[in-house]
């Protein structure tokens, strides 16, 4: 359900402000890469802007002091991927928040008139933007994966426990509401609450993002609706370029076709609109890509980098709106920002395989192996599953498990094709037979079984499977539900052969095609829907 502003209506939980319809020690930071990520002019929409060049060390100390850092990086050392060599992945978060960094609502009026984004009740912490970048240990080109909001994936918290299946959007946002609410009971109030509420949300986003793509993420950076807004403010006017005119009262996107300068209050429009687009929140998505595209061209065309006086009222807006981790460099960013503003960085949308409804919500279904496959091959990794994740891969040899599928779907024969499709990835045939209707497909295992029953998870898209003494040993039971929807593609690939799950010492690019529409390459102000 959704306000007469588009945005989604939330849900009251605990008598704090209402919510969506969701609930490592780490090595020391690589050198080398992160100084090529220090070059790169880090724009997020509902994200953040970074850059700097010629900063010297007195104003370093000026720049670092009263930065908002994070250690949410820290629990995820022992469940992250390894690295194959010295790149770094970058992962830039945009909270959909209408609230101030101590969690107090933004004024009412601001964020009607000036956001366009409802009331300061709404949004809650959902991330509507998640963008990977990965950052080459030689400092080459760097290859941004931008994560649509409403893919529905398996969700984590910051400690490897599995939250459900959910909108990946929504990983922020349950952790942060569990953590609030037991914080809360314990008597932790203000400014406190919010601040490790907020930790949990960060945990939450970083290990699902790690487990979906299957690479480990070295540093990241948060911002929300305010921030984008402040950093849209101080670098006024921003040029970008449709293709199209658009206008829709949702988001107050009302723009002619062709080449534009935008204020902050255009700008916000220009990131968060959906309605009227041909791809909705893919659309959103490259939108959101050209707009730092646009950014960073910006700050190099105009000479802002190496004028520190230019820079400090953008990085005024950095200290006061942007979380970072506690292990990035800022100088080693700051000094190095020029080398990736002139077009060595490709953004790509991940690509999804349909569309369903999980959880009473219109979702994006994904295959996840393939997700991980282009991923890494893009990047040159290893596409295993990450360890720890709780999730094997679907198009890896099914692990030892006799299946058996009862059906409580109301669908007739459901049973009887899941078990067959089952039996072809490799799983041992066992008994078919009908259920009492219920809503939610479940998986429930017996001993011996874990690991089979979790591909069998990652496969349909449930909630953890779990264990029981009433399965015998060496069985998977699954339960169809009413919710229950085949799976949109064969989780050995679209063309139905199974997908190696061996390193390969020269991995092929992916091809264009594989993404979510035209990738979008940084260096000018490219056009877009």
């Amino acid at each position: 359900m959704r306000d007469e502003h588009g945005a989604e209506s939330p849900r009251r939980a605990g008598g704090r402000a209402a919510r969506r319809n969701s609930k490592s020690a780490r090595g020391a930071a690589r050198r080398s890469p992160l100084v090529v990520v220090g070059r790169v002019a880090v724009c997020l929409s509902s994200a953040a802007v970074l850059a700097a060049s010629g900063v010297s060390w007195a104003a370093y100390h000026w720049i670092t002091s009263g930065l908002n850092t994070s250690d949410a990086l820290d629990k995820l050392g022992q469940h992250a991927p390894k690295h194959l060599d010295n790149s770094v992945n970058l992962l830039l978060i945009g909270l959909d928040s209408r609230k101030d960094m101590n969690g107090n609502d933004l004024p009412k009026e601001f964020v009607q008139d000036q956001l366009h984004a409802g009331s300061s009740d709404i949004g809650y912490y959902n991330t509507n933007t998640l963008i990977l970048m990965h950052i080459p240990a030689d400092g080459g080109k760097v290859t941004a994966f931008s994560i649509p909001r409403d893919d529905y994936v398996q969700t984590f918290n910051g400690d490897g426990s599995a939250q459900g299946h959910f909108k990946i959007k929504e990983a922020y946002a349950n952790a942060y509401t569990g953590a609030h609410d037991k914080l809360a009971g314990q008597g932790v109030k203000g400014a406190d609450l919010e601040a490790q509420s907020r930790e949990a949300g960060r945990e939450a986003t970083l290990a699902t993002v790690q487990n979906f793509l299957g690479v480990p993420i070295d540093h990241f950076a948060e911002v929300n609706l305010l921030g984008f807004y402040d950093i849209a403010k101080v670098l006024q006017p921003i040029q970008v370029c449709l293709k199209h005119p658009v206008h829709d009262w949702y988001s107050g996107a009302n723009f002619h076709a062709g080449v534009q300068d935008l204020n902050p209050k255009q700008a916000l429009a220009f990131v968060r609109q959906r309605h009227g687009l041909d791809g909705g929140d893919l659309d959103r998505t490259h939108r959101q890509q050209a707009f730092i595209s646009s950014v960073t061209h910006k700050l190099k065309t105009e000479g802002v980098f190496g004028d520190l006086g230019k820079l400090q009222g953008l990085f005024g807006v950095v200290k006061k709106d942007l979380v970072i981790d506690n292990k990035f460099d800022v100088l080693d960013f700051a000094q190095q920002a020029t080398n990736l503003t002139g077009g060595n960085v490709v953004f790509h949308t991940l690509p999804i395989a349909g569309f369903g409804n999980r959880n009473n919500e219109d979702v994006n279904l994904v295959n996840v192996d393939q997700i991980r496959s282009i991923v890494q091959a893009t990047i040159g990794h290893d596409p295993s599953p990450s360890p720890g994740s709780g999730g094997a891969k679907p198009s890896a040899k099914a692990k030892p498990a006799t299946v058996d599928v009862f059906n409580g779907s109301g669908k007739t024969g459901a049973a009887a094709d899941e078990l067959k499709a089952l039996t072809a990835l490799g799983y041992t045939a066992g008994q078919t037979s009908n259920a009492a209707t219920q809503l939610k497909t479940t998986i429930v295992y017996g001993a011996g079984a874990q690991q089979a029953a979790q591909q069998i998870v990652s496969r349909l898209g449930t909630a953890a499977a779990v264990s029981s003494a009433s399965v015998p040993a060496g069985h998977v039971r699954v339960t169809l539900g009413t919710d229950f929807t085949p799976p949109a593609t064969d989780p050995t690939g679209s063309s139905g052969t199974a997908q190696s799950s061996s390193p390969s010492s020269s991995p092929s690019t992916p091809p264009d095609s594989a993404f979510a529409g035209d990738s979008v390459k940084e260096g000018g102000v490219p056009c877009v829907n």
